[in-house]
């Protein structure tokens, strides 16, 4: 079970409540589970879990010489998923940060073209797990806070630590 855990947080998913990820998951073990996963969701394989245990691995090599990548990379077509989602809950979720990240409380990065702080607004119930597009789970993120709650090893901590912090947030 550990080993569908480890999968889940390279795809940016929560683990299997209590079962913390397993570290020594092969890449052919981590592929085969990602592919069951997919099919028992129904959903198209995307194929992350494999590719990132593979960049683990070969990053654990004391030595990994210069490689030469590939020139023309293959393409892969896949059906994706998209929510249609309320322009206004976005809007507002960013107003509402005034260009400061709600994790870190930290200023925007950089500001775009349209001379606005950049923020990402992420669900903190997932909308591929049923959450709503509703300013009860959306929160304005800088890019590091936004990559840790996907892929961080304290995500769940975070994640909590956010709807005690900010009282718009409803835990659904």
């Amino acid at each position: 079970m550990q080993n569908i855990s480890y999968v889940y947080s390279l795809m940016g998913r929560n683990w299997v409540s209590g079962l913390k990820p397993a570290k020594n998951v092969g890449s052919k073990t981590a592929a085969i589970i990602e592919r069951l996963i997919s099919e028992t969701e129904g959903k198209t394989l995307v194929q992350v879990a494999e590719f990132e245990s593979q960049v683990i691995s070969y990053k654990s090599k004391k030595i990994l010489s210069k490689p030469c990548g590939i020139k023309e990379p293959e393409k892969t077509y896949t059906i994706v998923t998209n929510y249609v989602r309320d322009p206004k809950v976005k809007a507002w979720v960013l107003k509402e940060a005034n260009g400061r990240c709600e994790c870190c409380e930290v200023g925007a990065p950089f500001t775009t073209a349209e001379r606005e702080p950049f923020l990402e607004v992420h669900h903190l119930r997932r909308l591929a797990d049923g959450g709503s597009d509703t300013v009860s789970n959306a929160i304005a993120l800088c890019p590091n806070c936004h990559r840790e709650i996907h892929y961080g090893v304290n995500k769940t901590t975070l994640a909590n630590s956010l709807y005690k912090k900010i009282a718009r947030l409803v835990h659904e």
